[in-house]
């Protein structure tokens, strides 16, 4: 794994990161309708990145990504935009299924071959 947090608080990362930007804060019981899992588990969860200093959270609070947190995220969205645009621009894949395998392979991909991924679309694109 690229980063030394989970594949799933690194879903949590790019979450807080797209509500964010989207509406300028993020919600516990956004995040959990986004997953799909329940407001216990972001709670579980929110505490881990609490404690590893990559997000801040009081109790019932906006959920906010600290510096560490949002480099973070935005290298996991990095990966993720740059595989989607690779799976549907350059191979063709459909945007639905792009979008779901560039979600799952965000996770395993090196941080050189996503350099490398990048420097190539910037190229061909």
């Amino acid at each position: 794994m690229p980063d030394s947090i989970s594949a799933s608080k690194q879903d949590y990362l790019e979450t807080i990161l797209s509500f964010a930007s989207e509406t300028g804060q993020a919600r516990s019981v956004d995040i959990a309708r986004t997953l799909g899992v329940s407001r216990a588990s972001v709670n579980k969860s929110l505490g881990a990145l609490k404690e590893s200093g990559l997000v801040e959270h009081e109790h019932y609070g906006d959920i906010k990504l600290t510096e560490k947190g949002l480099q973070l995220a935005k290298a996991v969205r990095a990966r993720h935009d740059a595989l989607k645009t690779f799976l549907s621009q350059i191979l063709g894949v459909s945007a639905d299924v792009a979008e779901q395998d560039a979600c799952r392979m965000e996770h395993a991909i090196s941080k050189e071959t996503a350099l490398k991924l990048e420097e190539y679309l910037k190229k061909v694109l």
